[in-house]
């Protein structure tokens, strides 16, 4: 096997390697979320979150899109939800874990506060 795809692989693994961005992903499982509802529903600093989120953008996993003030990420990666359900089996947990939405009182992203109160 060639080294540099161990490398990437290792990559990945390292990336997956914390358990803010094991919930970060999981956040993202349900589809984009802007960093103002991971904030609101980890209940973590922006930075903390922003920090792990890097983490997963270099390794290819997500990817970030702006919308004004507004940073929203996505799983560009959906082989990792794959990964993410068999490491729970094999440690006898569920096959899915759901972090559930973020109250939307606590986002202030525009979708949010406008005077249809959608979620991002």
């Amino acid at each position: 096997m060639k080294t540099h795809l161990l490398q990437s692989e290792a990559r990945v693994f390292r990336a997956l390697m914390h358990p803010a961005r094991l919930a970060i992903l999981e956040m993202l499982r349900g589809g984009e979320q802007c960093v103002c509802h991971m904030e609101a529903g980890l209940g973590h600093r922006q930075a903390y979150i922003s920090q792990h989120l890097a983490v997963l953008r270099e390794a290819g996993i997500v990817r970030d899109r702006r919308d004004g003030l507004n940073i929203f990420y996505r799983v560009v990666r959906p082989e990792v939800f794959s990964l993410l359900d068999t490491a729970r089996v094999m440690v006898g947990g569920e096959t899915l874990i759901t972090i559930p939405a973020p109250p939307i009182a606590a986002c202030p992203c525009p979708k949010c506060v406008g005077d249809e109160k959608v979620a991002c």
